[in-house]
């Protein structure tokens, strides 16, 4: 059956994608409408936001990270709800068309509209136009023919007048593009930014008052009734996966304890994997989530912050990114927590940590002028230090040159690099287990491993390879037959 929701897609970035975006899923909450919210791209911001608005967890999609399967599987993942169809609301990146090169769809929104069916509505920033944005939107509507422009929303209007020249242009130009509304220029609806994009839901939690200046602006500007009847086709999926055993090759303990090679090891049920989630520690992707559960772990939740221990009883840890430097005096104190992860590190605990993860378990990060130095777990040998401009940006293919806890050598998986930070010179006794390269071009090693911790700067998109995630549990499994 056809279900219903569409794709949120804009000319450029910063036409108001995100703000209109949460309007919608504030006002179809607020009428107790379920919503299933997706973000295109590698972004973890957004899908903070529509988890704080929506109560669901929001899900990525990328066409470039993920195949397209894995893309159409995820999206259809979502479920009716108890009490009536789900909507999905999908928030596009960057211009519908923009992806990581000028002549493929790959990596952009329009890709996974394509792949998931989801219709389009433009968000146009209106702001000194009339006619034009009714030529703009022509022109979109015509430039791919398999991406399905049902309607438009213009931001930034100036006044009622302004409101209806673009929509007496719309229907002169474009009659069969529908106008969904018209949104008044409202500074204070803007969310705040910082060098990484918008502030985190956790550093920046919405009041529930500007949620419902959202949900109001949405009921008031929006045609809702009509934008919740728009039909996605049902996506054609071959049998679901499933992950009776890791076949990558599995692992054995060699004399020296906790090096995993290649055997084949029989997945089941009953390993608990801790999972870092608090305000330091946020950035991390759903289906990674998700696919450690099929792979048979049970996921416990701590945070690094505000507990004192990991939980009891686990059998690995997964230290996902976010801002540790914003926390970095609280995660400096709480002495208990980081010599509770020195302990599972050394009695062999498989721990995989990405990029704010990977920075906590390093010595520590330099202080500045306006921030003292701090230090952290400590297992690599390094610190860490904030620079004014961005280290790096952008998607990255992992081939793993050895046996790992996420898999065999031979490997591939892709992922996303984004910081603002960098780190001292890794001396060379520390193993490195990714190549890494970014279209093609080798970047270098990566992938850090002392013992049965595995950390590196690049957050892997499980979903690029699903076996990541059956490798990192059957290796939990392993260490508890062995050492628990």
């Amino acid at each position: 059956m056809n279900r219903r929701g569409f794709l949120i897609a804009a000319p450029q970035s910063g036409s108001g994608k995100t703000t209109v975006s949460l309007a919608i899923m504030a006002a179809l909450a607020r009428r107790e409408v379920t919503v299933a919210p997706f973000k295109c791209g590698p972004d973890f911001i957004d899908p903070g936001y529509h988890r704080a608005v929506t109560g669901q967890p929001s899900i990525n999609l990328d066409g470039w990270m993920c195949s397209e399967e894995f893309v159409r599987r995820s999206f259809q993942a979502s479920r009716t709800s108890q009490t009536g169809q789900t909507i999905a609301i999908i928030e596009g990146v960057m211009g519908l068309f923009d992806g990581i090169g000028a002549s493929s769809r790959e990596g952009s929104s329009a890709q996974i509209a394509a792949l998931t069916g989801a219709p389009v509505v433009l968000v146009v920033n209106a702001r000194g136009m009339a006619a034009s944005a009714a030529a703009l939107v022509k022109g979109f509507a015509g430039f791919d023919p398999q991406i399905r422009l049902a309607g438009v929303i213009f931001n930034n209007v100036g006044s009622e007048q302004h409101s209806e020249l673009l929509r007496e242009a719309l229907s002169t130009h474009c009659p069969e593009i529908l106008c969904f509304g018209c949104i008044p220029r409202d500074e204070s609806l803007l969310i705040p930014s910082r060098n990484l994009g918008l502030i985190t839901a956790e550093d920046n939690p919405l009041s529930l008052e500007f949620i419902g200046r959202l949900a109001d602006m949405a009921e008031s500007c929006l045609d809702l009734d009509r934008l919740i009847q728009l039909q996605i086709p049902p996506c054609l999926l071959t049998q679901p996966p499933s992950f009776p055993s890791y076949q990558g090759g599995g692992f054995e303990v060699s004399p020296d304890k906790g090096r995993f090679r290649g055997v084949r090891l029989k997945q089941q049920g009953g390993i608990c994997i801790a999972v870092a989630r608090d305000a330091a520690f946020c950035f991390m992707y759903e289906d990674n989530l998700r696919l450690l559960k099929e792979a048979g772990a049970e996921l416990i939740f701590f945070s690094p912050l505000h507990d004192t221990a990991l939980p009891a009883s686990v059998h690995g840890v997964y230290l996902p990114g976010g801002y540790p430097e914003l926390y970095a005096e609280m995660l400096h104190v709480n002495v208990g927590m980081k010599e509770s992860i020195r302990a599972a590190i050394a009695a062999d605990m498989p721990v995989y940590a990405e990029c704010g993860g990977f920075i906590y378990l390093t010595l520590g990060i330099d202080g500045s002028a306006e921030q003292p130095s701090a230090d952290f777990v400590g297992l690599f040998p390094v610190r860490c230090r904030m620079l004014p401009r961005r280290k790096a940006l952008g998607y990255r293919q992992v081939e793993l040159m050895q046996n790992c806890i996420i898999g065999a050598e031979g490997t591939v998986v892709r992922g996303h690099e984004f910081h603002y930070s960098e780190i001292g010179v890794m001396p060379e006794e520390v193993r490195r287990c990714y190549e890494v390269s970014r279209r093609g071009e080798l970047m270098g090693m990566e992938g850090f491993q002392i013992r049965n911790c595995l950390a590196s700067y690049i957050h892997l998109h499980f979903g690029s390879n699903p076996e990541i995630a059956a490798a990192f549990v059957a290796a939990c499994r392993l260490y508890n037959d062995q050492y628990s």
